[in-house]
């Protein structure tokens, strides 16, 4: 798959080659679901706590007599039926995270690859660099390249002064290559992909 690389001014500046064994693979959408509900379960906290009546600091007497009060037999003021009680089958902390091949996640970032590239939204870009940290010169390029809601994925690491100007935009996100991942390019509309990010990925995925 051949497509044209182009630089912040929306200029064509060459072209890439793009294997189709990574962009060009048949797009299952039940495999992009299972590696999604993969990442979100796996960035889950789990931290999420009540506290049971063993839990609560409240005293282990009786409330009143067992008999001849007219009302309910209670023993104790912790149960959850009572107001300050403890709360029965609360959450706990645990883990959240559930298994998933290693194959099934190289295949989900490559259907993921693949649908930008078949729906026309992946964009190759010669390098994400700029002279000075400007939102405002940054929002002028992605004007010019038609792009609002975008993937901005780079090299070994993102430049400085593209991260400092691309951090005030609520719909870009810029990643390097190795944080690349099947939901944020989901998310997103346009796939904008750097020279050497395609090289990395090629790598990744060979």
């Amino acid at each position: 798959m051949q497509v044209q690389v182009k630089n912040l001014a929306a200029e064509e500046v060459g072209s890439v080659e793009l294997p189709d064994t990574i962009f060009g693979v048949e797009v299952r959408t039940d495999i992009l679901h299972r590696v999604v509900v993969w990442q979100l379960a796996k960035r889950r906290a789990g931290t999420h706590k009540v506290k049971s009546r063993g839990e609560i600091a409240r005293t282990g007497a009786k409330m009143y007599k067992q008999k001849g009060t007219g009302r309910a037999r209670h023993g104790s003021r912790r149960v959850n039926i009572f107001r300050g009680g403890g709360v029965a089958f609360g959450p706990k902390p645990r883990d959240h995270a559930i298994d998933l091949p290693k194959k099934i996640r190289a295949l989900g970032l490559k259907c993921a690859l693949s649908s930008k590239a078949k729906e026309g939204k992946l964009v190759v870009l010669d390098e994400a660099k700029l002279p000075e940290p400007k939102t405002k010169a940054l929002v002028g390029a992605f004007d010019r390249l038609g792009l609002g809601s975008a993937l901005v994925v780079t090299g070994a690491e993102v430049e400085r002064n593209f991260a400092l100007a691309s951090r005030n935009l609520p719909l870009v996100d810029v990643l390097p290559a190795q944080g690349l991942n099947v939901y944020d390019i989901l998310r997103r509309d346009t796939l904008v992909l750097t020279q050497d990010a395609v090289r990395r990925i090629e790598e990744r995925l060979a």
